[in-house]
């Protein structure tokens, strides 16, 4: 049964279908629990209250009470409409528990703000998430890909720039590229998590902390820390916390990075992936459905394909992030219940995309190391190997054969070259490290 507050907002707010995720929803259960047991420890709210709060709102933590949280995302900025659904629900259910009177404002809101629990709780569930979530699948991922990377150190292929004949690299370092940016998108992300740990929760309405006790901010946080397992701290200026949410931001981006990563990668997998017989068919990647509703046999990338939507999706979110961060102005900030939601279900939509990728992807990844080879011999980027042997001239001579389909041993053969010389230009393996190949075979004349 929903509140009078929430009976009158409901008709206000959008009506988008848009809700609050878990993760937020757990943060406001947090609060509201360190929130109470601030106010009993002071003396402020009687222990058959607090406690009859204490307990509700564990129960709205973990999840007992989510079909009663039913206000838009696409609210009042403040959030004041998810702060008093909140505050009605648990309201309900302590005088349920404690069988006396337990009002939503006197003293589920008590010592509190919309102003100043909105940017706590978003907080809390942003860290929440990526630490929880987000981190271990990456972690995940990158240890994936340094088993490729290690697997596949000697697979030879053929490079590519601007999607044209380069000189050779192995897939293992391919896969080496991807694990290292992985691993420094972790580092951004975990950097970036702790300057969302500072919570204006005491604040109340402006930042001043006016209508809570003087002691009430630091025991509130550090009931929170302690019921969250998050290592929440006491703003450095509850009066930032409050009018910017900058540091979100800045989380946002570092997940934004991850998913323009995870893009990349799965666009340079389905490349090569890309067949059988009419694209590089370099690797299989063995897949669970059918590819096509029409065609027979027909297999497509479709995780790879999925984890390349969800990594459109959350650069579209970070972008909603950043204007988020832009709106409000003196005290407040007033894009509050977007910014919550958008850095949640970013981290919570990359955690899955990394998870699945690392998996049913990273994990089932079959170099077909014969067609790899091949195409990196044909590859008409070679010739830069082969001028200072031959010279400009004959170069230019072999490049044109290789345009014409004839193969490089053969183009090779036709200039002059003996077996072992060719054999020498063609040991790939050479010239995927550092060195200069020509000095190996001598200048021709």
């Amino acid at each position: 049964m929903a509140g009078k507050y929430v009976e009158r907002a409901v008709r206000v707010f959008l009506d988008t279908g848009t809700r609050f995720p878990r993760r937020i929803i757990w943060a406001m259960g947090m609060v509201k629990y360190a929130a109470a047991k601030a106010n009993y420890e002071l003396g402020l709210l009687d222990e058959k209250r607090a406690k009859a709060i204490m307990q509700a709102a564990m129960e709205l933590a973990e999840g007992k009470m989510d079909d009663r949280i039913v206000v838009d995302v696409f609210q009042t900025g403040s959030g004041t409409g998810l702060n008093m659904n909140v505050n009605e629900v648990l309201a309900e259910r302590a005088s349920e528990i404690a069988g006396i009177d337990v009002h939503p404002n006197d003293h589920v809101n008590m010592s509190q703000s919309s102003n100043d629990v909105i940017p706590t709780a978003i907080r809390l569930a942003a860290y929440a998430e990526v630490a929880n979530s987000l981190v271990p699948s990456l972690k995940s991922l990158a240890a994936r890909l340094g088993e490729l990377e290690e697997k596949y150190a000697d697979v030879v292929k053929p490079g590519r720039t601007h999607l044209r004949d380069a000189l050779p690299v192995t897939l293992g370092q391919e896969m080496g590229a991807y694990r290292d940016a992985i691993e420094k998108d972790l580092e951004s992300l975990e950097a970036a998590a702790k300057q969302v740990l500072e919570v204006p929760l005491g604040g109340t309405a402006v930042g001043t902390g006016v209508n809570a006790h003087p002691e009430y901010p630091e025991r509130a946080v550090k009931a929170l820390a302690e019921a969250s397992g998050i290592p929440v701290k006491p703003a450095r200026s509850r009066f930032r916390a409050m009018r910017l949410v900058t540091d979100l931001a800045l989380l946002s981006a570092a997940i934004r990075n991850v998913a323009i990563d995870l893009w990349r990668l799965s666009q340079d997998l389905r490349l090569m992936y890309s067949g059988p017989f009419t694209g590089l068919a370099e690797i299989d990647i063995p897949q669970e459905v059918p590819g096509s509703s029409m065609m027979p046999g027909k297999v497509n990338p479709v995780t790879v394909e999925a984890v390349m939507q969800a990594s459109s999706y959350v650069i579209g979110l970070d972008s909603a992030m950043a204007n988020a961060a832009l709106l409000g102005e003196f005290e407040l900030s007033m894009g509050l219940p977007l910014a919550g939601y958008t850095v949640v279900r970013e981290a919570s939509i990359m955690a899955e995309a990394a998870s699945k990728l690392a998996e049913l992807v990273i994990a089932r990844v079959q170099p077909r190391v014969e067609r790899m080879r091949e195409l990196a011999e044909r590859s008409q980027a070679l010739i830069t190997l082969v001028s200072p042997i031959i010279g400009y001239d004959k170069a230019a001579e072999v490049s044109r054969m290789l345009y014409e389909g004839k193969p490089i041993r053969e183009a090779l053969k036709s200039i002059g070259l003996k077996d072992e010389e060719i054999d020498k230009i063609l040991e790939l393996e050479k010239l995927v490290k550092p060195g200069i190949p020509s000095l190996d075979i001598g200048r021709r004349k």
